[in-house]
């Protein structure tokens, strides 16, 4: 299992050495989180905070955009440093004109579903993205509960791929820690996102090795 920190829960004044600190700890993936304060109720990071962090890491970012009008902002984030975008199917964009413009710049695309959206909502999309985002906490903010509910639509997800011939992954982003973790695993999630569960942790290193090996 691949491991995606959470930038929501690092120090935002020190953002720079907390890349370089979880990098070296093994992280396979950045995680940011990009709010817009109307899709959801927070505001976080926009494309210039993640141009300026870029240089920090050679690992990839996977930006998963919380806004009302993703299809606006992607040229902005590929500009940036977005390696993966990720954007919400209850957004007010097009998913497929979406997508295209994520895929035209050379970037993977990806979408999202929050707890109420269910699994079939991203059917339609399965042959066109690289990635689906599960939500098991409703976006917003960091440190919330796990939802060991959503595992299925995690799992009804996979197992629709799978039928289909498709090589999709499967990312979870809330409340994931080596409490959780587990049940992620045994559902098939192939990226797990964790921000508390890693950046609060004591040994950093040892939380991300931990959420790796949970797969085995």
């Amino acid at each position: 299992m691949k491991v995606a920190p959470s930038l929501l829960s690092c120090d935002f004044a020190k953002m720079g050495e907390e890349i370089m600190m979880i990098d070296k700890a093994g992280a396979d993936l950045i995680h940011l989180d990009v709010m817009d304060g109307h899709f959801v109720p927070n505001i976080t990071i926009g494309p210039a905070i993640i141009k300026a962090v870029r240089p920090y890491t050679d690992l990839p970012f996977d930006v998963h955009l919380m806004i009302d009008y993703p299809l606006d902002y992607i040229d902005a984030f590929a500009d940036a440093g977005a390696d993966i975008i990720t954007f919400h199917l209850e957004s007010m964009s097009d998913p497929c004109m979406t997508i295209d413009k994520i895929k035209s710049r050379g970037i993977k695309a990806g979408v999202v579903i929050k707890p109420n959206t269910p699994a079939q909502a991203v059917y339609p999309y399965l042959d066109k993205v690289y990635m689906v985002l599960v939500m098991t906490v409703e976006p917003g903010f960091g440190g919330q509960s796990f939802m060991e509910d959503m595992m299925p639509k995690v799992s009804a997800i996979k197992h629709e791929a799978e039928q289909r011939g498709l090589d999709v992954l499967i990312e979870a982003d809330g409340g994931i820690s080596d409490k959780t973790v587990l049940s992620a695993a045994k559902a098939g999630v192939d990226i797990v996102v964790s921000g508390t569960g890693v950046f609060k942790a004591e040994d950093p290193s040892k939380a991300i090795e931990f959420l790796k090996n949970s797969d085995k």
